[in-house]
């Protein structure tokens, strides 16, 4: 089965709760349609780069899927009409990320300590 990355933006008023019972529910429709969810994230409420249907905020969630074309293609069809996702963009890739995306590594990295920029060694 082929392999893709799914991240949806949630409107900035709903609870993280909501956004949590949104992702439940696309991960049970995928499972409908004999694929499966290998791995969900929640990035947070993050700023927008410009105001999309008048929110300057949304919640990110990525999605690692395994599943046919057919169970994506009703994915996209339920979030077009999700009034409470406000974009959302689908990416066939060659294998899932096993470790976690790029946003858990830098947001790890911003725990630890460190500031961007420095090395582990300092000056």
């Amino acid at each position: 089965m082929p392999f893709y990355e799914h991240v949806y933006l949630a409107r900035q008023d709903l609870a993280p709760a909501q956004v949590e019972g949104l992702t439940e529910a696309l991960t049970a429709l995928i499972a409908e349609h004999k694929g499966k969810v290998a791995s969900t994230e929640y990035w947070g409420l993050r700023s927008l780069a410009y105001r999309i249907r008048k929110n300057r905020k949304a919640h990110y969630v990525l999605m690692n899927i395994e599943a046919p074309a057919t169970a994506v293609a009703e994915l996209e069809r339920q979030v077009a009409l999700n009034e409470d996702i406000i974009r959302w963009q689908t990416v066939r890739v060659d294998a899932l990320e096993i470790e976690g995306s790029a946003m858990v590594k830098k947001s790890d990295k911003d725990r630890s300590g460190r500031s961007r920029g420095r090395d582990e060694g300092g000056w």
